[in-house]
């Protein structure tokens, strides 16, 4: 009897062992265990698209009328424009967000707006935050800009460049006087660099002008100011003695054998000989705006 339940015992487990080997088989595999979690490195941070050191494509064409151009470029051999050329370059790259202020003062050329305002729009065309503000007053030389409220008035723009355009109305004087007139833009400079310190300063040379000649059968003759080159001559002198920048807008007009018959021939100065049509002033300021993004390009391509 022992012998018999023995037996079927061992029956009954093999039979349960073939049933339980037979479910395996059917099934499919069991997938791997899964590997231990690994810490994931964080991605870099992309940087920012920028033009930090981009130089800007520039190209400014004379009137077909034009013959003899000088080269547009600004003189600053002591590379005085250097930090608002740098603060362009970041306001450029949005490395800053603050605004570049720009001061523009001189006579009845800067008065008329439409000459500065043409260099502040295209700067804020290709910089964004820049503020181009210009103080001009009809008539002026380098005198009338040297009383005491001007200069405050000047300071409390706290501009981070200067630009003097003066020249014309000293040279309309048939007394010019060339030492007269440099002493005269010391004066200036003194009292700007005593009011802002370390702020650069550019100068400008007058377009071109004409004396105005007696009638001839009713006709108002004019002839060429031979007096703007002198003053020219005195304006670049008084730049290299004093280190400053200096854009010399006579000679890129055509200079003394050239200037005024350019802008007379190509149809942009006014009746009387002195002042421009808005496309001669438009004119103008695209040649500035050129002028300082040569400067801006010449100084990125150094930081590359």
């Amino acid at each position: 009897m022992k012998k018999s339940n023995t037996g079927r015992l061992v029956l009954l487990t093999l039979f349960l062992l073939f049933l339980l080997c037979g479910r395996a088989s059917a099934q499919d595999a069991l997938p791997p265990l899964p590997q231990p979690l690994q810490a994931t490195l964080p991605l870099p941070d992309m940087p920012p698209i920028t033009h930090a050191n981009d130089t800007i494509p520039v190209e400014v064409f004379f009137p077909l009328a034009f013959r003899d151009t000088g080269d547009n470029r600004i003189v600053d051999p002591d590379g005085v424009l250097q930090p608002v050329l740098e603060r362009l370059r970041r306001v450029r790259a949005h490395f800053s967000s603050d605004t570049v202020r720009i001061v523009h003062i001189g006579d009845s050329h800067v008065r008329g707006h439409i000459y500065p305002r043409q260099v502040g729009t295209r700067l804020v065309q290709t910089f964004g935050e820049v503020n181009y503000t210009d103080m001009g007053v009809n008539g002026a030389t380098c005198l009338t800009f040297t009383h005491p409220e001007r200069i405050r008035q000047i300071a409390e723009l706290k501009p981070e460049l200067l630009i003097l355009s003066f020249g014309t109305n000293e040279s309309y004087n048939r007394r010019y006087d060339a030492a007269a007139h440099y002493r005269q833009m010391d004066e200036l400079v003194t009292l700007l660099r005593e009011a802002l310190p370390g702020v650069p300063i550019l100068l400008t040379t007058p377009p071109g002008s004409y004396d105005r000649g007696r009638r001839r059968r009713g006709v108002r003759t004019y002839t060429i100011n031979p007096r703007v080159p002198t003053a020219a001559i005195a304006i670049r002198r008084y730049a290299a003695d004093h280190q400053l920048a200096v854009w010399d807008l006579f000679d890129v007009a055509g200079g003394s054998r050239r200037a005024c018959a350019n802008w007379t021939n190509a149809r942009l100065m006014r009746p009387d000989h002195v002042h421009f049509f808005a496309e001669g002033y438009v004119l103008q300021g695209d040649l500035l705006y050129e002028a300082l993004i040569k400067a801006y390009n010449d100084y990125v391509s150094t930081l590359q």
